[in-house]
């Protein structure tokens, strides 16, 4: 079937609106390595991206909304996943390609759309990885690995190793992450039920009640508006799942692997969520885990110092940073990859080695993602902008499939989202209510991101619009509805 999508593209015309349409040559030195994952390397990938918010970052969500507020909101964030996951899968096997996100919504928003959605993932993706290296720079440090401290030669080392893991090849870098990622999936599972042992009801209400605070009470201490403030927190538990179709153009028959993987996935994380959630707030309180930079050890520690379990859920805690970190390096990649193939960015970016690797696509955010670790050292922050990136895209995507269900139902699905565009619209309306609950957490770092994208938006406004890349999949996919829709006006 996919190969039926990449014929079928291959047949469109050079977009009207495109001075350039590419060429054989262009698309040539702009291929990735096909076939290079099945659907179990794919769900490594998309348990990968997520699995460090297992083991730090969510717990803040506690501080917010105490116990009860991060529970519904990490139920709703993950009823948000649920139907976004199962939108993309539909997406996905009708463009299977490393477009991702852009590539859908270019073709039901426009090139506009298009471009306002592969933006805001790349924000996430490049600002993701920049936050989460300051947080492995500290695990090391923390675990006095090497008699290294936190600071930029640790930030550069796991750049340099991991984008080299990457250059090597796809296949050798989606092994690795499985590998990684297998370890830390275990050791969640050996630190719940060690943590389960001291489970304790009482502990999950414990933080103090604010008598000021609407509708406040025992279990939801800072009140109703606390379940807001807690969304992006129990967005961590899933945060970056959504990247898995980027893989679309490397998968072994993505029409079938890829809503296998993302269902998957989604499966393994809601249940990695559920037991984390409860082990280690029950175990020492939710009052005592909810500022822990390292709340699944604080959880198993007490006040009684470090046990061989703690010290094994640390190490493990590095290994899922390590999962997501080299993971999100690859999703990052692979959206600058599609953007500039298509000419919305420079095309050069776009350009693979001779092993079939975006070098640039990888290089030039690594070192974007280097120079923002080494200057500012926020972490926090940067994952707060990933955030804010992220939750427009997911809007932008869910409405995507809801367009295209309007627009072009008789469109070949070889796979159909459950519930169709119902599904979709909850995606975007809780998607909506999480880019507004940003705000609630860090203001500042909303308008960062939102300074970021004006700055890509002029540059698309007064350039890359104009020297688009119609033989480009994603543009081919867009210039066929075109061509349909015309034909059917005459």
């Amino acid at each position: 079937m996919a190969d039926d999508v990449a014929a079928r593209l291959k047949a469109v015309p050079a977009a009207p609106d495109s001075p350039d349409g590419g060429g054989d040559d262009y698309l040539e030195r702009r291929t990735l390595r096909r076939g290079s994952a099945g659907w179990l390397l794919l769900t490594g990938l998309g348990v990968a991206y997520v699995v460090s918010g297992d083991f730090s970052g969510w717990n803040v969500g506690l501080d917010k909304g105490g116990f009860g507020g991060l529970a519904i909101a990490t139920i709703l964030m993950g009823a948000m996943y649920a139907c976004l996951v199962f939108s993309l899968a539909e997406l996905s096997t009708i463009l299977p390609t490393a477009g991702g996100g852009y590539g859908f919504a270019r073709r039901a928003l426009g090139p506009w759309g298009g471009f306002l959605t592969g933006t805001a993932i790349l924000i996430e993706y490049i600002l993701a990885p920049a936050a989460i290296v300051i947080f492995i720079g500290d695990y090391v440090e923390s675990l006095g690995l090497f008699g290294l401290t936190s600071g930029w030669p640790v930030y550069l080392g796991c750049f340099v190793i991991f984008i080299g893991v990457h250059l090597w090849g796809v296949g050798e870098a989606l092994r690795f992450s499985l590998a990684v990622t297998a370890v830390a999936v275990a050791a969640l599972l050996i630190f719940a039920i060690g943590a389960f042992t001291e489970f304790n009801a009482d502990g999950l209400n414990d933080i103090p009640v604010d008598p000021q605070a609407f509708g406040s009470n025992s279990w939801l201490p800072l009140g109703v508006l606390g379940i807001w403030a807690a969304f992006p927190f129990g967005m961590w538990f899933f945060l970056g799942v959504e990247g898995v179709p980027l893989a679309a153009e490397e998968a072994t028959d993505p029409v079938r692997s890829m809503p296998k993987a993302l269902a998957i996935s989604m499966g393994i994380l809601a249940l990695l969520a559920l037991i984390t959630f409860f082990a280690a707030t029950g175990a020492q309180g939710a009052d005592a885990v909810k500022t822990a930079g390292n709340p699944l050890v604080v959880a198993l520690e007490g006040d009684g110092g470090p046990t061989a379990l703690s010290r094994f859920v640390n190490y493990a805690g590095l290994a899922g940073l390590v999962a997501s970190f080299f993971s999100l390096i690859y999703a990052g990649s692979r959206q600058l990859f599609a953007l500039s193939r298509a000419g919305y960015l420079p095309r050069s970016l776009s350009l693979t080695s001779k092993r079939k690797a975006p070098y640039l696509g990888l290089v030039i955010p690594g070192a974007i993602g280097f120079a923002l670790a080494a200057a500012t050292g926020n972490g926090a922050r940067m994952l707060n902008i990933a955030v804010f990136g992220a939750t427009i895209s997911y809007a932008l995507m869910a409405l995507s499939h809801i367009v295209l269900r309007r627009r072009e139902p008789g469109l070949e699905r070889p796979y159909r989202t459950p519930g169709g565009m119902l599904t979709s619209s909850v995606a975007f309306v809780l998607a909506l209510s999480a880019l507004v609950a940003t705000f609630l957490v860090d203001k500042d770092a909303a308008f960062i991101a939102l300074a970021v994208y004006a700055v890509a938006l002029a540059y698309f406004a007064f350039y890359s619009r104009h020297h688009l890349v119609a033989s480009a999949p994603e543009e081919e996919f867009a210039a066929l509805a075109e061509a349909e829709a015309e034909l059917t006006r005459d």
